[in-house]
C-alpha cells in the first residue's frame, strides 16, 4: 500500500490531478468532512468503479454551521482517515486550511433555489449557500470527471446536480446508494454522538421509514400515514423536523405528475440530529 498524496493547497492539487491527466487517467473527487466511516468508503470504492485516479477532500466547511451548531465539536481525525484511503489505495487527499478555502478578502458566496426550498431550509436556512459555495470551489480546484455524493443527504445531492448544471461545471455528479448498520441506521458521522441506549432508540426512525412506505405504496391516504410517522417518532422521543414526500427530482411536495418519489425525515434525539430518506414508487392509483 501507499500513502496518499496529501495536497494543502489548490496549486498542489491542481498539479497531482494533471500529472494524473498526463498519464491517460479519469478523476473521481469524494468530497466529505472527515470522520469517515463505511459510508464514505463505499463512495471512494464506487468512484474506483469509473476512475483510474480519486481524491478525498477532508474539510469540515464552516460555511455551513450556523453559531449555535456543533463545528468545534465536529470530530476530527485527519490520520486515521488518511489510513483508511491508503487501504483503499486512494491517490490523493485534499487537506486544505480555512485560510486556504476562504483567504483573507474572501468576498463571495452563492444563492441556490429549486430543490433547497423546504426540508433542510426551513431549520437550517444558512446551510445549502454555505454548502454550494465550497462544493463549488472543491470542483474547481480539481476539475474532476466525475464526483461522488451520498444519497443520505438527498436534498443536498439533488441541490448539488442544479447549481453544477446550471453553471456548466464540467463534472458528471453521481449519487451512490445510502450505506446502513445492520438494524438499518443510515451511517452517519453524527452517530457517534449517541449513547448505547439513544443508539437503539435511533433505529426507530428507517423503522418508521419503511413502515411508511409500505403503506403508502398500498395506496393508504399520504398525509395521514405522514402524520402517523410523525407521532410515532414523537412518542419514542424524537423532536421531528420533518417527514415529508417529495418528488424525487425537484423535491416539491408530491403531486399528480409525480412519477417517483422520496421520503425524507429529520429528527433529533437529544442533540444529535439525524436524516435520512428512502424511494417510494407510486402506487398503481396514483398518489392519494
Amino acid at each position: 500500500m501507499t500513502r496518499p498524496r496529501v495536497h494543502e493547497t489548490v496549486a498542489d492539487l491542481r498539479e497531482g490531478i494533471a500529472a494524473a491527466r498526463a498519464a491517460g487517467h479519469r478523476i473521481a473527487l469524494v468530497p466529505t468532512m472527515g470522520a469517515l466511516h463505511e459510508g464514505h468508503l463505499s463512495l471512494v470504492r464506487a468512484a474506483r468503479e469509473q476512475a483510474e485516479h480519486i481524491v478525498v477532500s477532508i474539510f469540515v466547511n464552516p460555511a455551513q454551521f450556523a453559531p449555535t451548531e456543533d463545528f468545534d465539536a465536529y470530530p476530527r481525525d485527519n490520520e486515521a482517515d488518511i489510513r483508511m484511503l491508503e487501504e483503499l489505495s486512494v491517490e490523493g487527499v485534499f487537506l486544505p486550511s480555512v485560510a486556504e478555502m476562504y483567504p483573507q478578502g474572501f468576498a463571495t458566496g452563492m444563492t441556490v433555489g429549486g430543490p433547497s426550498a423546504g426540508l433542510e431550509s426551513v431549520t437550517r436556512p444558512h446551510f445549502f449557500n454555505g454548502m454550494a459555495i465550497v462544493v463549488a470551489k472543491l470542483l474547481l480546484a480539481a476539475l474532476p470527471d466525475i464526483a461522488m455524493f451520498g444519497e443520505k443527504d438527498y436534498q443536498q445531492l439533488a441541490v448539488v446536480r442544479r447549481f453544477v448544471a446550471d453553471l456548466g461545471i464540467p463534472t458528471t455528479i453521481v449519487g451512490a446508494p445510502t450505506v446502513r448498520e445492520a438494524d438499518g441506521l443510515a451511517m452517519s458521522s453524527r452517530n457517534r454522538y449517541l449513547d448505547a441506549d439513544a443508539r437503539r432508540t435511533a433505529a426507530l426512525v428507517p423503522q418508521v421509514l419503511r413502515q411508511a412506505i409500505a403503506r403508502i405504496e398500498a395506496g393508504e391516504p399520504v398525509a395521514a400515514v405522514l402524520a402517523d410517522g410523525t407521532a410515532q417518532l414523537t412518542q419514542g422521543g424524537f423532536a421531528v423536523d420533518y417527514l415529508e414526500l417529495c418528488d424525487a427530482s425537484t423535491l416539491a411536495p408530491v403531486g399528480p405528475g409525480s412519477l417517483d418519489a422520496r421520503l425524507l425525515v429529520a429528527a433529533k434525539l437529544g442533540k444529535t440530529r439525524l436524516i435520512d430518506n428512502m424511494a417510494v414508487t407510486r402506487p398503481a392509483s396514483g398518489w392519494a
